[in-house]
């Protein structure tokens, strides 16, 4: 199953390469043609996330109340999820789904495509990785692979710093840690795969930033206020004990 992949994408691909006649840009129209696919999916994900923010308050106050009783506790929050229509892993399904993508092209990449393979001169490989350019031909020569790197970091970073805006206190500062340790990440692993893949990753990324931009606030500030309007704020119990009224004894005259 995943070489019928990898050779589906080689062909999708190849195609692409030959209509445009460019290796890189054909990478950069993949790009393009998965997050149009995706947009759906990813929309319905952004108005989870947002949703799941904005139920948080009801959702601790339901942890606090029930501390001690943990199935009434799940029950609540799955009526709480039915009634707002929320999926808490539904905000995971655009990523998951380009995971397959974004590995399947780092075997095309290194196995399947020329090795003449370029973007319009501006990188003469696109098979390479950024050590084997700078082991091959030098640092100064290899400085746009290196930018590309440098740009799978930042780009991984840019858009947690844009979502950390909508938080504050604790959760934003996790947020900024867990988007700096991605971005370290994203440098060291990047430094050793192809250069196709640097360039499908950072057009994606970009991607993401213009849509963070001009998409996800709004769809954001939408689904939030949905989220506010669907859930019922809980009934606060009190038991009250009446008293019995007691009838006056009469003295008799």
């Amino acid at each position: 199953m995943w070489d019928w992949f990898i050779d589906f994408l080689a062909w999708v691909l190849q195609v692409l390469a030959d209509f445009c006649g460019d290796w890189g840009l054909a990478v950069i129209l993949l790009t393009f043609i998965v997050r149009l696919l995706l947009m759906p999916l990813t929309v319905r994900s952004l108005r989870s996330n947002a949703k799941m923010q904005a139920m948080q308050p009801r959702i601790q106050q339901i942890q606090e109340m029930y501390a001690n009783d943990p199935q009434r506790q799940q029950e609540e929050l799955r009526n709480i999820y039915l009634q707002t229509k929320v999926n808490p892993l539904g905000g995971c399904l655009p990523l998951i789904l380009q995971m397959p993508i974004f590995f399947a092209l780092f075997s095309v990449l290194r196995d399947r495509i020329p090795e003449t393979a370029h973007f319009y001169g501006i990188l003469d490989s696109l098979s390479q990785s950024v050590s084997g350019s700078i082991a091959s031909v030098g640092i100064a020569a290899s400085w746009v692979f290196i930018l590309l790197d440098i740009l799978f970091g930042l780009l991984t970073l840019l858009p947690m710093l844009l979502q950390s805006k909508n938080v504050e206190g604790a959760q934003r500062t996790s947020q900024l840690i867990m988007g700096v340790v991605m971005a370290g990440m994203m440098l060291w692993f990047g430094w050793n795969v192809p250069a196709g893949v640097l360039l499908y990753y950072d057009t994606s990324a970009i991607w993401q930033v213009v849509q963070q931009l001009f998409i996800t606030n709004r769809v954001n500030e939408q689904a939030k206020a949905e989220a506010e309007a669907q859930t019922v704020p809980m009934a606060v119990q009190v038991n009250v004990e009446r008293r019995v009224r007691k009838k006056r004894q009469h003295k008799k005259g």
